[in-house]
């Protein structure tokens, strides 16, 4: 296959990603048709489909040999991510924060992945007009007013992590993002359950007393949100590859790294379904990973493909 070049795929999937954003903004999210999937908490909309189709025929025309993965074609069992070239595209990521009409938590995550790891990252929030972007190898980069013109209230670029890489503490200092996901029952609940408690609680009671935890209710924001510097970690077990590939590409571009919910994994596959978010730091992160398994502990999370 001949040089694939990645500046072109980024620049692209920032046009689609904004096609896809005027499309979610021109809908109402209090009319579209919805339904579920699992459970009542795992929600798909006409407009998640609707976009999905438009990115995947404007990403299959432009780039044919490439293999597509979406969250609303998936196929349980039988999509597979790959080592060719792939797009993998969650069209509305916090589907909930959308049918509710809350903005701070629902974006289009487009990722591009080479040998099954990520290799550009855009990730979009409409509503709040800003912008996640990553190329492998050039840094990681947020824009606020992002579809605005220049020098009409279009924000620079800001090189990620905003903080500068401060160097990490204890969980005792840390801010935690976590999900609850649609899965309400069952080994894995109740694991999330018992780490969020043994988190919050105070160290007397065998807690870590961090700062808090914080839910955004999309996966590829919490990352973006872990890349900027903004919270120190993210747990995360049950998403899937379109919900982390275009973060993790930011995350890695910020200095951060990607490890698994599950402790003893330092290199999870991006199909794995489970994933712990760490900031760049200048020191700090390989103890936080190994205290923060240490909450885990022997329990082990475990998810279908």
């Amino acid at each position: 296959m001949p040089d694939i070049n990645l500046q072109e795929i980024h620049d692209t999937l920032v046009e689609v990603a904004f096609e896809a954003g005027r499309m979610i903004l021109a809908a109402n999210p209090n009319k579209v048709d919805k339904g579920s999937k699992m459970n009542s908490a795992d929600i798909v909309t006409e407009t998640d489909q609707a976009v999905e189709r438009m990115v995947s025929t404007t990403l299959r025309s432009k780039y044919p040999s490439f293999s597509f993965v979406g969250e609303e074609t998936y196929v349980a069992g039988e999509t597979k991510v790959t080592s060719a070239p792939t797009f993998i595209v969650d069209p509305i990521d916090g589907t909930t924060n959308f049918v509710h009409g809350y903005p701070h938590g629902f974006c289009i995550s487009l990722g591009f992945a080479l040998n099954r790891r990520p290799a550009v990252g855009v990730v979009y929030n409409p509503a709040l007009d800003t912008l996640w972007t990553a190329i492998k190898g050039q840094g990681a980069y947020c824009q606020r007013n992002a579809t605005l013109e220049p020098g009409k209230g279009q924000g620079q670029k800001q090189k990620l992590p905003l903080n500068g890489g401060q160097p990490l503490g204890d969980l005792a200092t840390a801010l935690v993002a976590v999900e609850w996901g649609s899965q309400r029952e069952g080994k894995n609940f109740d694991i999330k359950t018992r780490v969020f408690r043994q988190l919050t609680a105070a160290k007397e009671n065998g807690g870590c007393m961090v700062h808090s935890l914080r839910s955004l209710g999309s996966a590829a924001l919490n990352i973006c949100a872990v890349a900027a510097g903004q919270v120190d970690m993210y747990w995360e077990g049950g998403c899937y590859a379109w919900d982390v590939t275009a973060g993790w590409c930011i995350l890695e571009e910020a200095g951060g790294i990607m490890v698994s919910a599950n402790p003893g994994d330092w290199n999870p596959e991006l199909d794995s379904r489970l994933y712990l978010a760490v900031r760049g730091a200048e020191s700090g992160q390989k103890e936080i990973v190994e205290e923060f398994w240490g909450v885990v502990g022997d329990d082990r999370m475990e998810y279908n493909h």
